[in-house]
């Protein structure tokens, strides 16, 4: 016993629910589209877990954040599905997929039948196991992935107001859920295995004034090391963390965002898998014809970089979401998907986007000392590859993007030092470079969601003060024409 839709997305994360949408701006009919998702809710924003739902007071819940809130578009709740006629499988897990014959079963046993399949089926949180260090299960053990990860680890926030709490990574989810973790009134070390937070994108200079402020606020930084074990009561709950070093740490809570691992195992042996992901053309398409894949899952040429790259945001998934939409229901007015890499992020006063690729020699510019608006420039082969900026306006952000795609000539990096974030301006509003003498360098992301915030400190980086609120997810309005395929 089976059924059959034209087409089927298999996964529910932020890419399913912009895909959604851009299939009924497309023209598709009742009965056409199929989404599965093991999760019980449909999808949602999923920047929404480490800021506002962590919240102590007003928390952001469902349905505030579905997709596709995150883009100041409709909110796609149970309901509208529904409406537009998309059949909606929730807590359903894919059993296999056979891509030959354009089938898959359900966990129900269900076989399902597709003429066109979107696979969408994200990343998962590394464990601890994976590294050797047993634990994972215990309750106030929390990683941050999905919902069902939010509800606990807002549970066990709750329940230890002032206690201790060990955050074991310093990227995106350790940063932010380090944030919201203050917040809440709690005592925060982070573990960084590297000399800094977020070593894979930011510089040293950057990383420095983002974790002097997190100091300032009562967290403790311990760099250069890993967790090895932890140490449990009589029921089984942690109560300190070991580390590589010898240090042991009291923890109430302890928080892990150690990385992601693209959701690739249906597809090993039937389609192409490069760089951890399933490998597709410019119109996210895979090496099977009928099989296309989005957001952090697939592997896709990147104009800017001149390469195939895997990149995990959720800007990324939003658009890659709609441009395989549009591939798959217009093909004759659809180019390539021309993507200029972009990752933002939120964590107390601050919000910063970058643009491009972080290679080459790096320039910084702006205030630092004083912490209000800073950035810094990528330039590799006497080109501009790269911008990243803190505390710019929608109009600068805005700039620093189309100044990055255009990757202009960049002779003179002293004076690109000076002249800052009108370097960009410059560049986009003439459309030129000046020309100017080459000098040997010295020392060498739009908002993601609103935010009542604290003031930013003014003066240095040890006196701060304010109080800190945090986030509702918006962002990036984009409208497409609806015109009916058939």
């Amino acid at each position: 016993m089976g059924r059959a839709f034209v087409y089927v997305i298999v996964g529910g994360g932020v890419a399913a629910g912009y895909a959604a949408l851009e299939f009924t701006r497309k023209g598709v009919s009742d009965g056409e589209l199929c989404i599965i998702s093991e999760e019980p809710v449909a999808p949602y924003e999923r920047p929404a877990l480490s800021k506002g739902f962590l919240l102590p007071e007003d928390p952001t819940r469902l349905p505030s954040f579905h997709t596709c809130v995150g883009s100041n578009d409709e909110i796609l709740t149970p309901k509208w599905y529904k409406e537009h006629g998309i059949e909606l499988l929730l807590g359903t897990r894919v059993r296999s997929v056979d891509v030959r014959r354009n089938t898959l079963v359900s966990s129900t046993g269900e076989t399902i039948s597709y003429n066109f399949l979107i696979i969408a089926t994200g990343a998962r949180a590394l464990k601890l196991e994976e590294f050797g260090v047993e634990g994972s299960d215990a309750e106030n053990v929390c990683y941050l992935r999905d919902l069902s990860d939010a509800n606990k680890l807002a549970t066990v926030i709750q329940s230890n107001s002032n206690g201790n709490a060990v955050v074991i990574g310093g990227g995106y989810i350790g940063m932010e859920c380090a944030a919201s973790l203050v917040i809440n009134k709690i005592n925060v070390t982070m573990v960084l295995p590297g000399a800094h937070c977020m070593a894979r994108l930011l510089t040293p200079k950057i990383a420095t004034l983002y974790e002097d402020y997190y100091s300032s606020k009562g967290v403790k930084f311990v760099k250069g090391t890993v967790m090895t074990s932890f140490e449990f009561d009589s029921d089984k709950k942690v109560t300190a963390v070991n580390l590589k070093d010898g240090t042991q740490l009291p923890a109430d809570l302890v928080v892990v965002g150690i990385g992601i691992l693209p959701n690739t195992s249906l597809f090993e042996g039937q389609l192409i898998i490069e760089k951890g992901g399933i490998k597709v053309n410019s119109k996210m398409q895979s090496s099977d014809s009928s099989v296309y894949a989005i957001g952090d899952v697939a592997t896709f040429p990147v104009k800017l970089y001149g390469e195939m790259r895997r990149l995990e945001h959720v800007d990324s998934a939003r658009k890659s979401a709609r441009h395989a939409v549009s591939a798959i229901m217009e093909p004759e007015k659809t180019g390539d998907f021309d993507y200029l890499p972009c990752f933002y992020s939120r964590f107390f006063a601050f919000s910063w986007q970058f643009y491009g690729d972080h290679v080459g020699e790096v320039v910084h510019f702006g205030e630092y000392e004083e912490g209000k608006v800073f950035g810094a420039y990528w330039v590799k082969e006497g080109h501009l590859v790269g911008t990243f900026l803190e505390g710019g306006s929608i109009e600068e952000y805005e700039t620093i993007s189309k100044a990055t795609e255009m990757k202009p000539v960049v002779t003179d990096m002293e004076e690109l030092a000076r002249e800052g974030l009108r370097f960009a301006q410059t560049v986009v509003s003439q459309q030129v470079v000046p020309e100017v003498e080459v000098v040997q360098s010295s020392e060498i992301m739009r908002q993601t969601s609103t935010v009542a915030m604290m003031e930013k400190p003014l003066h240095a980086w040890h006196a701060v003060s304010g109080v800190v609120v945090a986030a509702s997810v918006t962002a990036f309005a984009f409208w497409y024409g609806n015109k009916k395929r058939r």
